[in-house]
């Protein structure tokens, strides 16, 4: 990034934040399926666990599996997206600096719009 063109500097900025954005979007949706996958798992346990299916072993370690899996999936989802919110506000703010320091000065000769 050049400093002496803070324009280029603040677009490569926003579109890292756009980046930062999509993935925040993606670790959203991944939270949610382990969310979904943590209360399947444990109803499938219940389920095992009362015999109300007739299900057996297979169908309790499937379970068990589902509910670890969703855990850990959730742990690691959260520590990515708090680490990307983390990010994006440190790139606005630097984008907000450094539209702060453009000389931006008010247009007033400007023609009026046809209405």
């Amino acid at each position: 990034m050049s400093e002496d063109d803070p324009a280029d500097e603040i677009s490569d900025i926003e579109d890292r934040i756009e980046a930062l954005a999509e993935v925040a979007e993606r670790c959203r949706k991944y939270i949610l399926a382990s969310k979904i996958a943590i209360g399947s798992g444990a109803a499938l346990l219940l389920i095992t666990i009362l015999g109300l299916l007739g299900t057996g072993q297979t169908a309790a370690l499937g379970s068990i599996a589902l509910v670890l899996g969703g855990i850990v999936s959730l742990g690691s989802n959260i520590s990515t997206l708090r680490q990307t919110d983390d990010s994006i506000r440190a790139a606005e703010a630097l984008r907000a600096q450094l539209i702060g320091r453009i000389d931006l000065r008010m247009v007033s000769d400007a023609p009026m719009k046809l209405m």
